[in-house]
């Protein structure tokens, strides 16, 4: 199955240090909470970033979606801090 892509806005980016990038499918029945977790272990900049899933929002191919929402076979993943009114 093909690849997924990650895409990173805002201090995410910034924590991660690049704005996208693709990765293996995670398996079956995944969410994207469990997604983030596994990223989250990849190393400094991702575990700033993605350590704390309550401090992360999500789309999938553009809209937004809870964090216990299962990827299945989801193109996109895009993941943010909460946006603020203002």
């Amino acid at each position: 199955m093909a690849a997924l892509s990650l895409v990173y806005f805002a201090w995410v980016r910034e924590s991660i240090g690049c704005d996208g990038e693709q990765v293996a499918r995670p398996a079956s029945g995944a969410t994207i909470a469990d997604l983030i977790t596994q990223l989250a272990a990849r190393g400094d900049g991702y575990a700033l970033a993605l350590g704390d899933v309550a401090r992360v929002r999500a789309a999938i191919d553009q809209r937004f979606a809870p964090l216990d929402t299962v990827i299945g076979d989801a193109r996109e993943i895009a993941l943010f801090p909460p946006v603020t009114g203002g």
